[in-house]
């Protein structure tokens, strides 16, 4: 089914994307980037040069301005799925989803001045750290403190399971700055690499998306100064944190979208091409059947996430309906994946394959952005009416 959400413009920055993936999204960089457990500088730069990140920057801070519409970023995901390169896809979305919108949204100016420039053009990475040891969904648990001192804050403790968290530059970390979980006891603080007391920790090995880089961090007496409190004022962190997690659950949602389509198109080339028995796979009844069942999902998949990308754009996409298109988006990618290896057969499970990579890639979207278990009790809480 034809797709009708992206005009003339989309379509031109499509090509863009594409140029880009040929010349820099080859076989051999695939294996380079998982061999090392991360995307390397020259490739981030080159998207930055490409235009690819720092879609949501202002003009005037060096980025695109397209702070609300979405779909410019989907079809960089989109396209970068479709060529077997999920992990470059983590890295270019942990930077323009997750780290930037912090500083375009609620950042001061200095801060916005300061960091976003740099940030568009590749050569700053941004990472968010929020996760714990003892708390993932659960954010109010954290045990990350920042107590005030003259000129800034102390921080400590650790973060775990943070995408990009061996590389980043400049973190957006979630802190506790007073007593008890009140909302307002939290902050979000710039912490730089290479301030005294604070270390990345080991990149931890992933059973996908092992060509982007996750790590522990750890934080012992880092001092971080007033001018790196996100927004300049204590006791925002957790509403800043709300105010981002559409974007995030969408962002996850759109990727578990194109990786499903890109799942059905590869599974589809196998079969045509694939012979058993004297008969392509594809002339098989079964596999027709199984192929019309993913046709089917995909496209009532992307018929979902668009009305969710013009929600969106147009500022009416809840944080109930983020959690609700997140949490079906991702059940319904690991059906077509899952279906697309079976297809495969025995070439679906090795990792040459990128059916194999997606599936990998694919498991921890219905994990990170909130598990799906917390995304189903947020939609249910708010259609029982209960906070």
């Amino acid at each position: 089914m034809e797709r009708d959400i992206y005009d003339e413009d989309h379509e031109a920055f499509r090509d863009l994307v594409k140029d880009f993936i040929k010349r820099h999204v080859t076989n051999e960089a695939i294996e380079r980037w998982n061999a090392e457990g991360e995307i390397d500088r020259a490739t981030m730069l080159a998207a930055g040069e490409a235009g690819l990140i720092g879609l949501s920057v202002p003009e005037e801070f060096g980025g695109a301005g397209m702070l609300q519409d979405y779909r410019f970023r989907t079809v960089v995901m989109e396209e970068t799925i479709a060529a077997g390169a999920g992990s470059l896809a983590g890295a270019l979305g942990i930077q323009d989803d997750l780290a930037v919108p912090y500083l375009v949204h609620m950042g001061t100016q200095e801060q916005k001045a300061k960091w976003l420039p740099r940030m568009a053009t590749g050569e700053i990475i941004g990472a968010l750290a929020m996760t714990e040891p003892g708390a993932g969904s659960d954010l109010r648990g954290i045990k990350t403190t920042a107590k005030k001192v003259d000129g800034g804050y102390l921080v400590n403790g650790s973060k775990t399971f943070i995408s990009s968290g061996a590389t980043a530059d400049i973190l957006v970390t979630f802190v506790k700055t007073g007593e008890g979980n009140r909302p307002d006891a939290f902050s979000l603080v710039l912490v730089e690499s290479g301030m005294e007391g604070f270390e990345h920790g080991k990149k931890l090995h992933k059973m996908g998306f092992q060509g982007h880089d996750t790590a522990e961090l750890s934080f012992t007496d880092v001092f971080v100064p007033d001018e790196n409190l996100v927004g300049g004022k204590e006791g925002l962190g957790f509403v800043q944190l709300m105010m981002n997690l559409p974007l995030e659950r969408l962002s996850i949602a759109v990727a578990g979208a194109a990786a499903a389509q890109a799942g059905y198109d590869w599974t589809v080339a196998y079969a045509k091409d694939r012979e058993a028995f004297g008969e392509r796979i594809i002339d098989f009844q079964n596999t027709r059947f199984q192929i019309a069942d993913m046709s089917a999902t995909v496209d009532a998949l992307w018929a979902y996430v668009d009305r969710a990308l013009l929600a969106y754009k147009d500022g009416k996409l809840s944080a109930e309906e983020a959690a609700k298109v997140k949490f079906w988006a991702t059940e319904r990618e690991w059906e077509v994946l899952d279906a697309g290896v079976q297809l495969h057969g025995g070439y679906g499970y090795i990792t040459e394959y990128p059916i194999a990579r997606a599936f990998l890639d694919a498991r921890v979207h219905r994990i990170y952005g909130g598990t799906n278990e917390i995304m189903r009790d947020i939609v249910s809480r708010q259609i029982a009416g209960k906070r």
